[in-house]
């Protein structure tokens, strides 16, 4: 069973399956001074970080293979008249349009391919807002990479959290 079908059937038999938003990235939202802002949660799943943000008032789109967690997340949405959009799509074929104040990659890069994931987060670069962020959790094996991936970004970028399995970027202006 692949990772991808291995979601969509947990999410079938329950909801919440992640559990609740990370503390460093709900601390993040919880001081984030911007107000409506744009942000893109890539490998959303049920929603848990897009609604999270949305409940802040801020604008979400949230893209994920699973077309179970996007209509969760949608109806959750819904019922608390959040803004939230949502599209099924992978990740290594999703093209990002337009720019977002905060890009979410919550424990979706160790899902992909080397390849897949460099390109994924070069792609994400180009589509951060200036003073905009990257808030990054995974899996420590794979800082190193990101962190090369972003030295090698033409924009300057400055780490606002980086421990474990977190590094939080943000774009200089």
């Amino acid at each position: 069973m692949s990772g991808v079908d291995k979601y969509e059937s947990q999410y079938r038999e329950q909801r919440g399956v992640c559990g609740e938003p990370f503390p460093e990235i709900a601390s993040f939202f919880e001081s984030y001074d911007k107000q409506a802002a744009r942000i893109l949660d890539l490998g959303c799943g049920q929603g848990r970080d897009a609604l999270m943000a949305a409940r802040h008032g801020h604008s979400v789109l949230g893209v994920d293979s699973s077309k179970t967690g996007i209509r969760q997340m949608l109806e959750d949405a819904d019922a608390e008249g959040l803004s939230v959009e949502g599209v099924v799509a992978d990740l290594t074929e999703y093209k990002i349009e337009g720019s977002y104040d905060v890009i979410i990659l919550d424990r979706v890069l160790h899902m992909l391919e080397k390849d897949s994931r460099k390109a994924l987060l070069k792609q994400v670069l180009q589509h951060v807002s200036p003073s905009g962020f990257v808030l990054t959790a995974d899996m420590p094996s794979n800082k190193a990479a990101l962190r090369d991936t972003i030295s090698r970004d033409s924009r300057k970028w400055s780490a606002i959290l980086d421990k474990k399995g977190f590094l939080f970027i943000r774009r200089d202006s």
